[in-house]
């Protein structure tokens, strides 16, 4: 079940659009965490969240291992008190309109990223939200 992101307000709305950067956490094999900084755009009426990375990395090697179905996964931030977690299932993107979309969005929030070939998305839908922001 998808979370509707875009009626939880402007505060939370803006802290997702603030530059601020967050970690990703997936589950390798053995049960332990794989957390990394990552940035992370949100799509507020979709409910969907997404990292770009590069194929090889652990993070999309996890969640690609997992297949359709996908992997849970959370992406966190905080600033000072203010914090945001996003649980959902993530799943990876290698086709290029997807990862041209993920890259105007991270361009908004972030900055154009450098070019990559070897560029794919994780793309998280959100399930549940923690924080106060």
């Amino acid at each position: 079940m998808t979370i509707d992101l875009s009626t939880r307000g402007e505060a939370f709305r803006d802290f997702w659009t603030e530059r601020h950067l967050a970690t990703l956490t997936t589950v390798r094999a053995d049960g332990t965490p794989h957390v990394v900084a990552v940035g992370v755009t949100v799509d507020f009426e979709a409910g969907i969240a997404r990292v770009i990375t590069f194929r090889s990395s652990k993070k999309a090697r996890l969640v690609k291992e997992a297949g359709e179905k996908g992997i849970p996964v959370a992406a966190c931030q905080l600033d000072g008190p203010r914090w945001s977690t996003l649980e959902g299932r993530a799943v990876l993107r290698e086709d290029s309109d997807s990862v041209r979309d993920a890259e105007n969005r991270y361009a908004a929030r972030y900055r154009q990223p450098k070019p990559n070939p070897e560029r794919v998305v994780i793309e998280i839908t959100v399930t549940r939200v923690l924080g106060n922001a």
